[in-house]
């Protein structure tokens, strides 16, 4: 007994250590790759107007932070982010049960999802600018259309792909197509609905950023575009940063709630 629990401790520690050693190696390559950035435009290596620093990245965010003018982009992009997320969300888990309901309808649908999802979706942006014009409308239905189609296509097979006996038990009991959803799809799904979601997530965003490269007057992607065109690389770069850390908190946020749903449901 005491042997079983001093192997469990070793691996708890041995397990905690090497998680030590990635958390430090992902800081220190941030580190390193700044401060290498930073010294290369100092010593003249590389062209601080073209490639900007990182002391001037952190110089336009406290001037634009300072006048609220950075915080009014990153809410533009994150309000059409969020919303563009949560109607994928539903809309996916919406459509998603319509076809496992009719599995006919799916098999006719099936390959124009199929193309839809391939189709690369900055050939449909322009389409969308001259049906919806020029606002944040084609904006959204832009990042909608970056995510809907996969996320129909995963949840469908993963609802298709649910425990053939459980269902066969609700079935013997008397229960329906209804009871199936409510008892067995649906809970059985959550993991693979949270999993999309963290893939949305990203989507959404990405999706977002490009409609703004078209059709913004506000938000992170036309700050960058606005940049790239007055020759501001310093708002371009820092757009850039910004983007970043908002997708890495982002899919941290969803990474937690799969965490915490996990730890309830082992």
């Amino acid at each position: 007994m005491d042997k079983s629990s001093s192997t469990q401790q070793a691996y708890i520690e041995g397990f905690r250590r090497q998680k030590r050693i990635v958390t430090f190696w992902q800081i220190f390559i941030c580190i390193l790759f700044f401060a290498l950035w930073e010294i290369t435009t100092r010593v003249g290596l590389l062209n601080d107007f073209i490639f900007s620093s990182p002391s001037r990245i952190l110089k336009n965010f406290w001037i634009m932070s300072s006048d609220g003018t950075l915080f009014y982009h990153i809410g533009i992009t994150l309000f059409e982010t969020f919303l563009s997320f949560f109607i994928v969300l539903f809309a996916g888990i919406l459509l998603s049960v319509l076809l496992w309901w009719n599995r006919s309808l799916a098999a006719i649908i099936e390959p124009y999802l199929i193309t839809l999802n391939s189709l690369p979706k900055t050939a449909l942006a322009p389409i969308f600018i001259v049906w919806l014009g020029n606002n944040m409308k084609t904006i959204i239905v832009c990042a909608i259309s970056l995510a809907i189609f996969g996320t129909v296509i995963n949840l469908t097979a993963c609802f298709n792909q649910m425990d053939p006996d459980k269902l066969l038990l609700i079935q013997t009991l008397g229960g329906g197509r209804r009871e199936m959803l409510q008892k067995v799809i649906i809970p059985g799904s959550i993991p693979n609905i949270i999993s999309n979601m963290k893939v949305n997530i990203g989507l959404c965003l990405v999706g977002v950023i490009i409609g703004e490269f078209l059709s913004a007057n506000a938000g992170l992607g036309y700050l960058i575009v606005y940049g790239s065109q007055v020759f501001k690389l310093d708002w371009v770069l820092m757009s850039i940063v910004v983007l970043c850390i908002i997708a890495a908190a982002l899919y941290g946020c969803l990474n937690l709630i799969e965490k915490i749903y996990n730890n309830r449901h082992k």
